[in-house]
């Protein structure tokens, strides 16, 4: 699911010739992006974020998390290094043509690192958000303590980082449905391989960073898509199943993927699937 559920980790060259990348951005847009909503508003209602909040978003994604931050009234800056093609839809969300009224002041969006999305201009971020949730997929963090790094110059002394990740497999049904990417990627097995949550893995970033942990939280954000079809595109929008696509093809993976589904839907044909995600705050020493 920055903005990832997870990042976008293609195995080799030849699966990005076989995933349609825009079309997955307007998928996470349209269709999975929104599960986390509940997760942003618990961070951004626990933070005070408002008039005055100078926010940073690493990973930013398709910006809907920044949006939600720019209606509190906050500064917000974006910055997204993974995908070119979610950012390509927060430019459209957050900074449209020239003398529509939506365009929010003081919004940026950068490709690329931190660092250039500051100048000497640039007054000190007093939130740092990195909303994609680790702990599901192997090696999903390793960018992130990198890009904290290059942020952490930029970033008022005191200020909180906020973490996400996925929480315990028992409490999130839709770990079951995502082992069928590491079923079927078996062949292609590594760095990208799904794996449970760990109960440190946000601690772990935390300290590799130098950051300092105060408090954390749990936030239900089920997933709900009106039928299986629509399921299927949402969760192959993550990233997650490109290794699965590359191992064997895209109509097995939707087969696959489609079967899982079953067991969550109900009679109405609607797919509800109950999750738990956490957060974690740090303060930048």
């Amino acid at each position: 699911m920055t903005p990832t559920l997870v990042r976008q980790h293609l195995p080799h060259a030849g699966a990005a010739a076989r995933v349609d990348l825009c079309a997955r951005a307007r998928d996470w847009s349209e269709i999975q992006e929104r599960m986390l909503v509940p997760l942003y508003e618990a961070v951004y209602e626990r933070l005070a974020v408002g008039p005055g909040t100078r926010l940073l978003g690493l990973g930013c994604g398709s910006g809907l998390a920044l949006l939600m931050a720019a209606s509190r009234g906050a500064a917000v800056t974006g910055v997204e290094s993974s995908s070119p093609e979610r950012l390509a839809l927060a430019r459209e969300r957050l900074l449209p043509e020239a003398g529509d009224t939506r365009a929010r002041a003081g919004t940026r969006l950068v490709d690329g690192s931190p660092r250039g999305a500051a100048d000497a201009r640039t007054s000190a971020y007093t939130l740092v958000t990195a909303f994609e949730p680790i702990g599901c997929l192997a090696g999903d963090s390793d960018g992130l303590g990198e890009a904290l790094a290059d942020a952490r110059p930029f970033v008022e002394r005191g200020a909180p980082v906020v973490l996400a990740g996925w929480g315990p497999p028992e409490r999130c049904a839709t770990s079951s449905v995502l082992r069928v990417a590491t079923k079927l990627a078996d062949p292609l097995r590594g760095t990208a391989s799904w794996r449970p949550a760990l109960r440190d893995d946000l601690e772990e970033v935390v300290q590799r960073a130098g950051l300092r942990p105060d408090g954390s939280g749990r936030v239900a954000c089920p997933f709900g898509y009106a039928d299986v079809e629509s399921a299927v595109r949402g969760l192959l929008s993550t990233g997650l199943f490109d290794g699965a696509i590359a191992a064997t093809d895209q109509a097995q993976v939707d087969k696959e993927l489609a079967e899982a589904l079953h067991p969550h839907q109900r009679r109405d044909g609607t797919v509800w699937m109950p999750n738990v995600f956490r957060y974690l705050i740090a303060r930048v020493p």
